[in-house]
């Protein structure tokens, strides 16, 4: 069945469109809207814009438009509510009107009979810039190939970067994470050898996750990494994106089998936990799915905000699936400790899996709403810092549950002497007493 869903997933993801990353073409075809953002992009002087617009065409082609009211201009978020705020009072009646923006081409510029225009413009002013065409002409229609590369210039050595003020130490972050995990799966493996009369399934299933996750950050890093020196991602986004896809899977899937008890306290999975996974995997592939588009279409592309509704929604059933075996296996462990004469043993695994069930909802807040609230909040020059955040969290996840859930043939959750089973037993005696 994984096979399937993965063929499947590879095939859209071949039929899907892919962008040239930071240098970015769209092609406008009748459109009429008379605001369209193109690209974002955050400058550290010097920067530049070089932008390139070929077979243009407008739908009324009169030599009475006034085409100095058509054309591209760079503006902040700030300075956008601003311009809003004039176009609102009427002191303007288009946006290129307004001193607020940078203009870097108008239409009345262009030659008579032109179809194209080339045209660099360099900024020297630091912000999270947005490359947008203004139309203010009712009902003028507009088609166009619009090529933008937006970039940086490192003053020591001369060299183009093409990844924006906030991103640009991405390659490097990307990297140590990678040798994070090599290192943990390095570290796994020399437990798994020395522990392999103790070892089951799962705890090799575990290593998959982190070999996955490894190549995942690998892949990620040459991506960002090409992007930065040449604008575009030469092959590497295809690979991120299925080691992305894999590792979202199976990360899932290991949550479910750990929430289960599969391998280590019990060698099957019941009928609804077998739904949960079935569940989980088709969603995940949907998942996938919703970030390739996301991400290949740019900061402004049209499905870009249904795209997001479909990945948020996909992502909130996934995180709330996975927790359903966890809660059953501490019901079940719960009712055993009073009927199987096991009490300490069943009360130290139900510990264990409070613990757990207590970890994975702070991993699932941290890294979907912690961070994004960081995203929103730091600077333009530090969002890497929430890209920091996130993978620090999702590390010390990895962490905790490889050393909860590690090979022992004497693990104290399951090996328990007479004095801890008595003691065991009468503190469920008066946890019932208080429940009641």
């Amino acid at each position: 069945m994984a096979k399937v869903f993965f063929l499947i997933f590879l095939s859209l993801l071949l039929l899907l469109p892919l962008s040239t990353a930071e240098i970015r073409s769209s092609e406008i075809r009748s459109d009429s809207r008379s605001i369209i953002p193109f690209a974002e992009f955050g400058f550290a002087p010097p920067g530049v814009l070089e932008l390139n617009v070929s077979h243009l065409s407008l739908s009324n082609s009169s030599p009475e438009l006034e085409l100095s009211v058509l054309g591209f201009f760079l503006s902040t978020g700030d300075s956008w509510l601003h311009v809003l705020g004039q176009m609102q009072d009427g002191e303007i009646t288009c946006a290129l009107q307004s001193s607020l923006v940078k203009l870097v081409y108008t239409f009345n510029n262009l030659p008579a009979g032109a179809h194209s225009f080339n045209v660099a413009v360099s900024e020297t002013d630091p912000g999270q810039f947005t490359l947008v065409f203004a139309n203010c002409l009712p009902q003028l229609q507009i088609s166009m190939d619009v090529r933008s590369a937006m970039y940086n210039v490192d003053q020591k050595t001369n060299r183009r970067d093409y990844l924006s003020a906030g991103s640009t130490v991405l390659p490097r972050v990307y990297f140590l994470f990678f040798l994070a995990y090599a290192s943990l799966a390095a570290l796994w493996i020399q437990v798994l050898y020395k522990k392999r009369l103790t070892a089951f399934r799962i705890h090799f299933f575990m290593l998959a996750v982190l070999v996955l996750k490894a190549l995942n950050l690998l892949c990620e890093a040459e991506d960002k990494s090409f992007i930065k020196r040449t604008g575009t991602a030469h092959g590497w986004d295809v690979l991120f994106y299925i080691f992305s896809f894999l590792k979202g899977i199976t990360l899932f899937t290991l949550i479910v089998l750990i929430g289960t008890g599969w391998s280590f306290i019990k060698p099957f999975l019941q009928d609804k936990e077998k739904k949960v996974l079935m569940i989980v995997i088709p969603l995940q592939v949907v998942a996938n799915i919703a970030q390739v588009a996301i991400d290949e279409s740019g900061p402004y592309g049209l499905d870009r905000y249904t795209w997001k509704q479909v990945l948020l929604l996909v992502d909130v059933v996934c995180c709330c699936a996975v927790l359903f075996p966890i809660v059953w296996s501490i019901k079940n462990l719960r009712e055993a400790a009073r009927t199987d004469g096991k009490a300490a043993v069943n009360l130290m695994k139900l510990t264990l899996f409070r613990q757990y069930y207590i970890v994975v909802i702070c991993y699932i807040y941290f890294t979907r709403v912690v961070v994004y609230a960081l995203s929103t909040i730091t600077s333009y020059r530090y969002l890497w810092t929430s890209v920091v955040a996130g993978e620090l969290a999702t590390l010390a996840f990895y962490v905790f549950t490889g050393y909860k859930f590690r090979p022992e043939a004497h693990n104290p959750y399951f090996v328990i002497d007479d004095d801890e089973e008595e003691a065991a037993a009468e503190a469920l005696k008066l946890e019932d007493e208080f429940e009641l």
